[in-house]
């Protein structure tokens, strides 16, 4: 298992080279780099030639910070063709990027639209197709999440259709903040799931199906929103407890990410509690010094 941190709230502040110094500052072992306007922004192409990855992978490996993965967000499924041959095109450099980084690993989204989910998944297929050849000869593991206000968002169906690509090499994501949003409790979700949860991605929120759909209020009523947060563990309403005990019956030993956004005025704070909160949940429910393992030496 490994434990990870996504420095999004820093990414204002410090470019994609000076991420890793930070990471290992904060007591971290692993880093996830999310979309970021100077390596992998939303959207668009790849913003780092090669020079710029080996200068990467070198900070990183003097940091003594490993990059557990890279998460691309491309409109991989469309809405167009055009949007969807860019995104592919974008993908195809991404992996290059992650094989001369040293990473095994891209995690992503479905993307694509809920209201034309028959043709979202159709474009899906075909970027999909295009793309697992490349995948497979460089030996990069796929791992996608369903996502708020994308053509997959319940987490059973997006099971489904891990499954159903039909390779090893794909798996899903369970992402804690998002629970609100997938149909089912995280026990059915990640029961379903079960060998192919790779990875985890952590933080809290609100449930905003409480009290009827009316804890958020948007007008006119009945905005085509998509409402979540990704806060710091204990601020929200996600139970990680029965996140980690579903995650221990089906023997995960994947990466656990941090990912809280949106509070950067104590960025620092939250990720080394986040980092804290990890280890005593994964202590908790898998025991024999399955957390403290995950900590830098010198932590």
């Amino acid at each position: 298992m490994k434990l990870a941190l996504d420095p999004q709230m820093f990414f204002a502040t410090h470019r994609v080279h000076e991420l890793p110094d930070l990471v290992a500052s904060l007591g971290y072992a692993w880093m996830e780099l999310s979309p970021k306007a100077d390596f992998l922004p939303f959207f668009r192409h790849p913003r780092v030639d090669d020079a710029g990855v080996r200068r990467l992978r070198k900070v990183a490996a003097d940091a003594g910070v490993g990059i557990a993965s890279l998460l691309p967000v491309q409109r991989w499924s469309g809405p167009g063709e055009d949007e969807r041959q860019a995104a592919v095109r974008a993908w195809r450099r991404t992996i290059q990027i992650a094989v001369d980084l040293g990473v095994d690993t891209l995690t992503s989204e479905f993307n694509g639209r809920p209201e034309a989910a028959e043709h979202a998944e159709a474009q899906f297929l075909r970027s999909f197709d295009e793309l697992a050849p490349v995948l497979e000869r460089e030996g990069i593991s796929l791992v996608l999440e369903p996502h708020p206000d994308d053509f997959v968002e319940d987490g059973l169906d997006a099971v489904g259709l891990v499954r159903g690509l039909n390779r090893d090499w794909v798996g899903f994501l369970y992402c804690t903040p998002h629970a609100f949003h997938q149909g089912h409790d995280a026990a059915t979700v990640i029961a379903a799931a079960a060998e192919k949860v790779r990875y985890v991605h952590l933080a809290d929120a609100f449930d905003h199906t409480a009290s009827h759909g009316l804890r958020y209020i948007t007008n006119p009523p009945g905005n085509a929103v998509r409402v979540h947060q990704h806060m710091e563990l204990g601020r929200g309403e996600v139970d990680h407890d029965a996140v980690f005990a579903a995650l221990a019956d089906v023997g995960f030993d994947g990466v656990v990410s941090s990912c809280v956004f949106g509070f950067e005025e104590d960025a620092r704070g939250i990720s080394e509690r986040q980092r804290d909160k990890a280890v005593a949940l994964i202590e908790k429910h898998v025991g024999n010094g399955a957390g403290t393992r995950l900590l830098p030496a010198a932590h």
